[in-house]
């Protein structure tokens, strides 16, 4: 894989992430929507999720061992998407690894399963995160099949599994680990964030000069990854507020113009109560608001609050 050279430096070659961009929308919607819970509790696991990515990308840029690392990339094939929280370029291997941030204790058992246990929740079962990062480096694979002809996939399909190494990383400090009963192969790939650099140091021990990779590929590596990297788009407040909760702050809106247009106070257009019946029925019809405002603001406003409601009811 190449000669060795004395390249030491960490190049982070992919720095910017989704869950940052994730966090500013969120900071930007809990000031707009103050009452939704789901925002407030989304914003602190996605703060405590970046302080533990943080964690990890502190201990690659003090490794002294010359990489390249690539933050948040996302690879598809066909209808498959793969979001990786780090893929990490060393003269020996290409690690895919899977960020957990997680409170409390990861249990893994002798069958693989893992577990979660906190005092905070129910203990519960979860998804093996190794099983995910294993499904990124599958995704790649068969991108990577696809897009080389057929002498390529002869002479390479024995080393791609080789080369790109699925990888957990718990970045908590205070994340218990139990993994005294799970298999050696899935034991041996699950380690807390102030291991890693060990982690990848052994690696590199074990092979020969000559195994090597040079920094001239690893940044061909990267740049291969990098163009491979395809972002799905997110529609954070799309996703976070209900068409009910965008329908309330169009009638709020509303009613804030009409009574400065109007120099009058707000409740004269509908009082809170009002709006909160209004919500709750959805009426199509003038007539349907009969039971919900007085006769007068029925007559004033009511085409208007019902076309509002057919704007952004679907």
């Amino acid at each position: 894989m190449g000669l060795f050279n004395r390249f030491r430096d960490t190049v982070i070659y992919k720095e910017d992430n989704e869950l940052e961009n994730k966090i500013r929308i969120l900071k930007e919607l809990r000031e707009k929507y103050p009452e939704n819970d789901k925002i407030k509790n989304d914003l602190k696991l996605a703060e405590i999720g970046l302080k533990g990515e943080k964690n990890i990308e502190f201990e690659l840029k003090n490794a002294n061992i010359g990489m390249y690392v690539l933050h948040d990339i996302t690879l598809r094939y066909e209808d498959l998407v793969s979001q990786i929280d780090y893929i990490v370029i060393t003269p020996a291997r290409n690690y895919f690894i899977e960020c957990k941030n997680i409170v409390g204790k990861i249990i893994v058992d002798e069958n693989g399963n893992f577990e979660r246990k906190s005092e905070y929740f129910k203990d519960k079962s979860m998804y093996s995160p190794l099983t995910q990062a294993e499904r990124h480096i599958n995704i790649f694979i068969k991108g990577w099949r696809q897009r080389h002809g057929k002498l390529d996939n002869f002479l390479y399909e024995k080393y791609l599994d080789k080369w790109n190494v699925p990888l957990v990383v718990i970045a908590n400090d205070e994340t218990i680990l139990d993994v005294k009963k799970a298999p050696s192969d899935i034991k041996n790939k699950i380690i807390k964030h102030d291991q890693l650099i060990r982690y990848l140091k052994n690696d590199i021990k074990y092979l020969k000069k000559s195994e090597l990779t040079t920094q001239k590929d690893m940044k061909k590596i990267a740049d291969g990854f990098l163009e491979l990297n395809d972002p799905v788009k997110i529609d954070y407040e799309k996703l976070y507020i209900t068409e009910v909760e965008t329908l309330k702050n169009k009638l709020l809106e509303f009613r804030s113009k009409k009574a400065k247009e109007r120099i009058i106070p707000e409740d004269y257009i509908f009082t809170n109560e009002e709006l909160d019946n209004i919500l709750k029925k959805l009426p199509k019809l003038v007539e349907d608001l009969t039971d919900i405002l007085p006769e007068v603001k029925q007559k004033l406003h009511g085409q208007e609050i019902i076309d509002i409601i057919k704007e952004n009811m679907q």
